[in-house]
C-alpha cells in the first residue's frame, strides 16, 4: 500500500521556515496579537514540526496493521490540531489542562460490547474543547455525550455503507445557477414546508439562503458557497465531491462540525486499540457484526478527509494560501 502523501502535499509550501513565519505573521497580526513578528519567529519551528509530525503518524497509518491504525491516526490528528491553534494562540499551550484530550469513554462491559452503541463525554478542558472554542467559536460542550453510531451518521462519506444503507442520512445538493437543487422530497423527510425549511437552514448554517419550488425540485439560493468546516448540516462528501444536506434533524450530532466528528470517534478507537486488547483482537479475528466493516472504512475515509478539512479550515479561516 502506497503511503498516504498526497494528502500533505498542499502542506508543502509550510515546509519552509521563512513562509511558515510570515503566515503566522499574518495569522497573528490578524488576531490583533502584540509582537506578532517576534511571536512568529518563535513559533515557526514549532508549526512546521506539528505538520512534520501528522505527516509522518498518516504516512505510517497507511501502512501499519489495522491494530495500531487508530492510534497513529489519532495522534497524526492530534498534531494537525495543534499546529492550527499555534495560528491563533502564540501561547498555546497556556496550562496543562489544554493537553489533555476533552474526551472521556465510559467503562466497558465484556459482554456483548458494541462499539456503534459505545459513548464519549465531552470534558470542561482538553483539546477537544479547546478546538471547538478557538477553531469553531463553540461553547458549552461540557458534559455532551454522542454515541459512535450518531456520529458515523453525520459523515457524509459513510452515506452508502452497511449499517446506514436502510436509511439515506444525506442528500447531495447540486450545482445549478446562483446556488444548488435539492429533490423536493427533503420536505417530507424534515416535515417542514419549503419557508419553514428556509428559515431552519439559515439557523443552522448562519447563511442565507432563500428556498423557491419547482416540480419536483427545490432551488436553494445563497450569497455564498458552503463551508467545508462549519458547525452546520451541510458537510462534504470528499470522494464524490460534492456538499450534502444531513437529514438527521434530531440528531445530537446534527450540526456539529464533521473535524470534531471525525475527533470524537478517532479518540475513542486509540483508546480502544491502546487498552481493550482482547475486544479489540477479537474484533479483528471473529468479526461478528457491523462494527468490523465500520470501523475500517471510517479509518480510510478519516486517514484522507482529516488532512483535507484542516487545510482547507487554513486556507478559508485564516488565509488563503
Amino acid at each position: 500500500m502506497p503511503e498516504n502523501n498526497d494528502n500533505f502535499d498542499k502542506y508543502t509550501p509550510f515546509f519552509s521556515a521563512s513562509s511558515s513565519q510570515l503566515f503566522l505573521q499574518k495569522c497573528y497580526t490578524q488576531e490583533k496579537i502584540a509582537e506578532a513578528e517576534i511571536k512568529s519567529y518563535d513559533n515557526c519551528y514549532p508549526f512546521i514540526y506539528h505538520l512534520e509530525h501528522a505527516k509522518t503518524y498518516y504516512n505510517q497509518a497507511a501502512i501499519a496493521p489495522l491494530s495500531i491504525q487508530p492510534i497513529l491516526t489519532f495522534y497524526g490528528f492530534a498534531q494537525l490540531l495543534k499546529a492550527c491553534l499555534l495560528t491563533i494562540d502564540p501561547n498555546y499551550p497556556e496550562s496543562t489542562s489544554m493537553l489533555a484530550h476533552g474526551v472521556t469513554t465510559r467503562k466497558k462491559k465484556k459482554q456483548q460490547y458494541e462499539f456503534l452503541k459505545d459513548e464519549v463525554k465531552t470534558q470542561k478542558n482538553g483539546l477537544f474543547t479547546c478546538i471547538a472554542e478557538k477553531l469553531f467559536h463553540i461553547k458549552h460542550l461540557e458534559g455532551e455525550k454522542f454515541s459512535m453510531g450518531t456520529l458515523m451518521k453525520e459523515i457524509p462519506d459513510m452515506q452508502n455503507f452497511t449499517w446506514s444503507i436502510s436509511k439515506k442520512n444525506f442528500v447531495a445538493l447540486l450545482p445549478s445557477s446562483n446556488g444548488f437543487q435539492l429533490p423536493s422530497s427533503i420536505l417530507d423527510s424534515y416535515q417542514m414546508s419549503s419557508s419553514r425549511l428556509e428559515e431552519f437552514l439559515k439557523a443552522k448554517t448562519n447563511q442565507i439562503y432563500s428556498i423557491s419550488e419547482a416540480p419536483g425540485t427545490l432551488h436553494l439560493k445563497t450569497e455564498g458557497v458552503p463551508i467545508h468546516n462549519a458547525a452546520s448540516p451541510i458537510r462534504y462528501n470528499l470522494e464524490e465531491g460534492k456538499f450534502m444536506l444531513s437529514l438527521n434533524k434530531e440528531s445530537s450530532a446534527f450540526s456539529l462540525p464533521e473535524l470534531l466528528i471525525h475527533y470524537l470517534i478517532s479518540y475513542n478507537l486509540s483508546i480502544i486499540a491502546r487498552y481493550e486488547t482482547e475486544w479489540w483482537a477479537e474484533l479483528m479475528k471473529t468479526m461478528p457484526n457491523d462494527d468490523y466493516p465500520c470501523i475500517v472504512q471510517f479509518l480510510k475515509i478519516s486517514q484522507a478527509k482529516v488532512p483535507f478539512l484542516i487545510f482547507e479550515w487554513i486556507k478559508s479561516e485564516r488565509f488563503h494560501i
